[in-house]
């Protein structure tokens, strides 16, 4: 054997490899869950026509002004019996008679109805003798880059590598807890930093295959676009699974039981599949409490991701998110050296 093959490190770090390798459940929630999530979401919000909007009118000619409109389909009812498909969500406007012009009810609060409650007053206004001062057409677009599965696909490839290096590094470490492996270790001459760097290594190599895999799955099956040089998203990648597998490391530094890193991790994950934005944009949360939303290390690296792969930004202009992801390394890094627990 050569020195390599005798360091602590290397028989350290290829153990951690056939131990995966040994864990089917592991390589589905890695490789295959997120491709099973990208391809419903691709489905479910793929390009299509647009939906046709059910509303009620209370009388006949409004029915049929209503329907007037290819963006509408209406059914005569009266107002109770609309208020109730209201309630129930059978339709999604109800335009009532009366005696001073046309009232609309609907949800204010609801996307579809906003939409509705203008199709309907344009439909009815038309109908009415209304000319359009001037003439609109319409020059549709559908740009790669800017359709949801575009945003998805960085927001999963965030969420997958969250979760791949805090569950990888999190039981594998507490498991070895409970089996009394540590304790052993513990006695060897193994300094501590290179037993925590084995599963970072180990995060490093199953890196290249999780990011490859699953982004040249969405650059085939959906187009998704990679208008940023693509060593600079592997660095986003890396530095968003480090900083997780720093945070791995924290939580069970002390944890004795499965239960109990479960219950830690998903107290520090929940938050970030919340606030992050894997979904729809962080954005959507009040301007109070965007400083902590932007301090997240998923907040960090889904926007480095996103920026590069959707609008071509480079590593100098995020180097905030950078700072970020650096600082959830290295500081939780260092404190589970310090705390870290072998019995």
């Amino acid at each position: 054997m050569n020195k390599l093959e005798l360091s602590s490190l290397y028989q350290l770090t290829m153990a951690r490899f056939r131990l995966f390798l040994r864990e089917p459940e592991a390589i589905f929630w890695i490789f295959l869950f997120p491709i099973l999530l990208a391809v419903g979401l691709g489905i479910a919000f793929r390009n299509r026509p647009a939906d046709v909007l059910q509303v009620g009118a209370t009388t006949p000619q409004l029915t049929q002004a209503l329907a007037a409109d290819k963006g509408l389909t209406a059914d005569t009812v009266d107002e109770a019996e609309g208020t109730h498909e209201l309630a129930t969500g059978r339709i999604l406007l109800l335009a009532i008679q009366r005696p001073d012009g046309v009232a609309y009810k609907y949800d204010d609060t609801n996307p579809d109805a906003r939409s509705a409650r203008l199709l309907a007053d344009r439909a009815i206004q038309a109908a009415a003798g209304r000319k359009d001062a001037v003439h609109a057409g319409n020059e549709l677009v559908h740009e790669t880059g800017a359709r949801y599965i575009d945003f998805v696909v960085p927001g999963l490839l965030g969420m997958n590598l969250m979760g791949s290096a805090m569950w990888g590094l999190g039981f594998a470490i507490v498991e070895a807890r409970q089996k009394k492996l540590l304790k052993r270790l513990v006695a060897s001459p193994m300094p501590k930093w290179q037993y925590l760097a084995s599963f970072l290594l180990t995060r490093l190599a199953m890196l290249i295959i999780e990011v490859a895999f699953f982004l040249g799955f969405a650059k085939i099956a959906f187009g998704v676009p990679f208008r940023g040089p693509l060593w600079q998203l592997v660095f986003f990648c890396l530095m968003t699974s480090m900083a997780f597998s720093g945070l791995g490391l924290l939580v069970s530094s002390r944890a004795r039981t499965m239960e109990a890193v479960s219950g830690l991790m998903n107290l520090v994950m929940l938050p970030m599949w919340i606030l992050s934005g894997v979904f729809f944009s962080a954005t959507r949360f009040p301007a109070m409490v965007q400083p902590f939303v932007r301090a997240l290390p998923l907040t960090a690296g889904i926007d480095a991701m996103r920026g590069n792969m959707l609008q071509g930004i480079g590593v100098g202009q995020m180097l905030p998110q950078v700072g970020i992801l650096l600082a959830w390394f290295v500081v939780p890094f260092v404190v589970s050296l310090r705390i870290f627990r072998w019995r």
